[in-house]
C-alpha cells in the first residue's frame, strides 16, 4: 500500500504519515519471535512479564533487513525525502518492548530524537548526543510496529505540527545545535498545545515522522505486548 498523494503536504503540516502495510505481517511474526527469545520472557506466561520495558539493540537478521528495505518504503522515501538522498538501512533498532505491567515505565517524557555525536564529551552519554537545524544525520523517525498497536497498547503519543515551533527553537543555535540534555533542561512546554494523537495501527505499519515531531512513550495497559523499532532514516552520504 503506498502514500497518498498529499503526503508530502501531510508531513509538512502533521509532522507524520501513516504507512499501512509497509512491511508482511509475516515478517513481523518472524522478527517478534527472535525479539521474545531475547527479551529472556516466556510468551506465553504473563507472570514472567515483571518489567515495564525492556529495550533491545541493533538487529541485523534478516527478516528485519526485509521489513525495513520493502518497495513500499522505498517509493515513501523517495517521495518524502527525495531519490538518492537517504541511505538504506541494513538494521534496525532500537527497540522498547512495552509490557502490560503496573507502575510506570519512568521514560514518558517529550522530547525529540538527537541524531549525532558531540564533537567532545563523551558520545557514549545519550544525553550528549546533538541536533541541530538542518537536522544533520537524520532526514526522518521512523516508527516500526512490530505488533498490532491498539489505544491500550502503549502507542507512541505524537503533537501533531510541534516540529514547526521545534524548527524555529532550533534554528538561532546553528550547526553546532543543542544536547538532548540541554533540550530535556528547557523543556517541550511549547508544544503543549499542539493537537495529540497515537501511532496505533497493525503490524506492518510504519508511521514516516518529521525528525523534529515531539513524542512520547506511555504505560501499557492492555493486555499483550507492543513491539516497535524507532530507527532513523538517515541522509545518504
Amino acid at each position: 500500500m503506498g502514500l497518498r498523494r498529499d503526503a508530502v503536504e501531510e508531513l509538512a503540516h502533521e509532522g507524520f504519515v501513516k504507512l499501512e502495510g509497509a512491511f508482511p505481517r509475516s515478517v513481523a511474526g518472524a522478527c517478534r519471535a527472535i525479539l521474545w527469545r531475547d527479551t529472556g520472557c516466556d510468551e506465553h506466561d504473563p507472570a514472567t512479564w515483571t518489567k515495564p520495558v525492556i529495550r533491545l539493540g541493533m538487529y541485523a537478521d534478516p527478516p528485519f533487513v526485509e521489513a525495513a528495505n520493502t518497495p513500499a518504503l522505498y517509493e515513501a522515501f523517495d517521495l518524502l525525502v527525495g531519490p538518492g538522498r537517504w541511505a538504506p538501512r541494513t538494521n534496525l533498532g532500537t527497540f522498547p518492548i512495552r509490557f502490560p505491567c503496573p507502575g510506570e515505565p519512568g521514560d514518558t517524557g517529550w522530547h525529540i530524537d538527537s541524531s549525532f555525536p558531540p564533537e567532545r564529551g563523551d558520545p557514549s552519554d545519550f544525553f550528549e548526543w546533538r541536533v541541530n537545524r538542518r537536522s544533520k544525520g537524520r532526514a526522518l523517525l521512523l516508527l516500526f510496529l512490530f505488533s498490532d498497536v491498539g489505544e491500550d497498547d502503549a502507542p507512541t503519543r505524537v503533537r501533531a505540527g510541534s516540529h514547526v515551533g521545534m524548527a524555529e527553537r532550533l534554528s538561532p543555535e546553528g550547526e553546532a545545535g543543542v544536547s538532548l540534555r540541554e533540550l530535556a533542561a528547557q523543556g517541550f512546554e511549547d508544544s503543549a498545545g499542539c493537537r495529540e494523537t497515537s501511532a496505533t495501527g497493525e503490524a506492518g505499519t510504519v508511521y514516516l515522522c518529521h525528525p523534529f515531531l515531539v513524542h512520547a512513550g506511555q504505560p501499557h495497559r492492555g493486555a499483550r505486548p507492543r513491539f516497535l523499532a524507532q530507527p532513523p532514516l538517515q541522509w545518504s552520504a
